[in-house]
């Protein structure tokens, strides 16, 4: 049974494991890293845990039971009350509705854990996928993203009201 994690140091070999197997999959509907992101993983991790530790951003790591990183989902940028909801899978447990439960479980925590109440997250037009696993997790359209808010891609930004909506 898959298990949602608070991103910590020890996980960083199974991250960047999971980043490097899946590069090819992510960049078919994201734009890449860039090698840069790889050579430089270790500070980024770094960079990551004292985001975390500050209490900007909060990264969570789905892990199966051999300790494999399966998904990354991460709320940015905390912040009155709101955060930035971004995710990914791997490629060979994608279309499960692993994102969509694993979306769906990180809303019930960025209430419970963050005291958030509006979940924002911004899916590219071309990233078909990525908008059904919002829409089912109850997010809705709001407007149009902007190239720069998806690295260079046109999109949608859609959001979920935690407050109103029923989420313990």
């Amino acid at each position: 049974m898959p298990e949602l994690k608070r991103l910590h140091a020890d996980h960083a070999p199974a991250v960047l494991a999971f980043e490097r197997a899946n590069r090819a999959y992510f960049a078919a509907s994201v734009p890449d890293r860039g090698d840069a992101y790889f050579d430089r993983f270790a500070e980024r991790h770094g960079a990551l845990l004292a985001e975390q530790e500050a209490g900007i951003s909060c990264f969570y790591v789905l892990l199966a039971e051999d300790g494999s990183v399966l998904g990354r989902f991460n709320l940015l940028d905390l912040e009155d009350g709101t955060a930035v909801l971004g995710y990914r899978v791997a490629r060979h447990v994608a279309g499960r509705g692993l994102a969509t439960a694993t979306v769906r479980e990180v809303c019930r925590l960025a209430v419970a854990s963050h005291g958030l109440r509006t979940l924002r997250a911004a899916a590219a037009r071309d990233n078909v996928a990525s908008q059904k696993v919002l829409t089912r997790a109850g997010f809705v359209p709001v407007g149009p993203a902007e190239p720069a808010d998806l690295e260079g891609e046109p999109g949608t930004w859609y959001q979920r009201d935690l407050a109103h909506d029923g989420t313990p």
